[in-house]
């Protein structure tokens, strides 16, 4: 079964912990695999029957990683969209009714109406330094909220504060 078309197809991705909601626009075509290495093989053997011109997915604090990883390695184009501008297009036309499924199909009509600009994967070396400089404004923003803790905490409590600023400093 030949499954390209001529239509544009957009593809959304709702991204959770455990699973990837996954609807093709205009085909109404919908389902679910898992989000780890099985389910995201699975996804990208059936998207790739679909000749998609966009794979639309949210950043989500890296829980679509892997599956942007494999849309590069498969030569699929992906979007990764920012959360904020897909809610807002969900205000735009009305659409608050919220599940996996309706945010998948939103997904997918936000890359059809906006036509979002392809992304494309850092190199491996940047990644990893973007990684580094976030991780280390995860830990000064920690350490100053330790820092704002010992200032108004009781004495008696400070202790535990101490080594986790020490820690921090380390």
């Amino acid at each position: 079964m030949n499954t390209k078309t001529d239509q544009n197809i957009n593809v959304g991705v709702d991204t959770g912990k455990s699973q990837l909601d996954i609807y093709i626009r205009p085909l109404d075509i919908y389902f679910t695999v898992s989000n780890d290495g099985k389910g995201i093989r699975e996804a990208i053997i059936k998207l790739k029957k679909f000749n998609p011109v966009r794979i639309v997915i949210e950043a989500t604090g890296r829980l679509e990683f892997n599956f942007i990883v494999a849309c590069a390695k498969a030569d699929l184009p992906f979007v990764v969209a920012n959360p904020i501008h897909v809610k807002r297009f969900a205000g735009a036309i009305g659409q608050r009714a919220k599940t996996d499924k309706l945010d998948a199909k939103l997904i997918a009509h936000y890359g059809e109406a906006i036509q979002p600009n392809l992304s494309a994967l850092k190199p491996e070396t940047m990644q990893a330094m973007s990684d580094l400089v976030t991780r280390r404004n995860q830990l000064l923003t920690m350490q100053t909220m330790e820092k704002n803790r010992l200032n108004i905490m009781p004495k008696y409590m400070a202790r535990t504060n101490k080594p986790i600023l020490t820690a921090f400093k380390n």
